[in-house]
């Protein structure tokens, strides 16, 4: 377990505007679980050729995915974007 945290960015109201519950619900266990890996989460999901930046991530079987940015600064995965197909 680490020390890291996860947030919304910009804000929650912004991006879970008009996204299901449920879906809202993976999300934050998703970004949970990135922050419990702390700084291996830049290595975590798409791009999967180079670690760090903006980083995508796979919701519910492909039915969308999360944009997050891992920050080893501030020690907090920033959640940046919601796309869900539906």
């Amino acid at each position: 377990m680490t020390d890291w945290s996860w947030d919304w960015n910009p804000s929650e109201e912004y991006l879970t505007d008009g996204v299901p519950p449920g879906v809202v619900a993976e999300v934050e266990r998703l970004t949970t679980e990135l922050a419990a890996l702390g700084p291996d989460s830049v290595r975590v999901g798409r791009p999967i050729d180079r670690e760090g930046g903006l980083r995508e991530f796979d919701l519910l079987g492909g039915r969308g995915f999360i944009s997050f940015l891992p920050v080893p600064r501030h020690a907090c995965v920033y959640v940046c974007n919601i796309t869900w197909y539906g």
